[in-house]
């Protein structure tokens, strides 16, 4: 492979671990990763419920206050 292609894949590697279940809380189940925000989500069926949008300073003190 050539070192400059290998590089630039290096570089443009996307992280597909953006979806985390969360473990320990009955509410919100998920947390979603999109650039500096963090939207978390419970999911029913085949319903997406959407609990709050924040940005990733906030996050942690949002699920201190919000989470079950």
């Amino acid at each position: 492979m050539n070192p400059a292609f290998a590089a630039r894949l290096v570089l443009t590697k996307t992280s597909r671990s953006r979806i985390k279940r969360l473990r320990g809380m009955a509410r919100p189940q998920y947390r979603l990763r999109v650039e500096d925000v963090r939207v978390f989500y419970d999911v029913s069926g085949s319903a997406v419920e959407v609990l709050a949008i924040v940005p990733k300073p906030e996050a942690e003190s949002w699920l201190a206050q919000f989470g079950k």
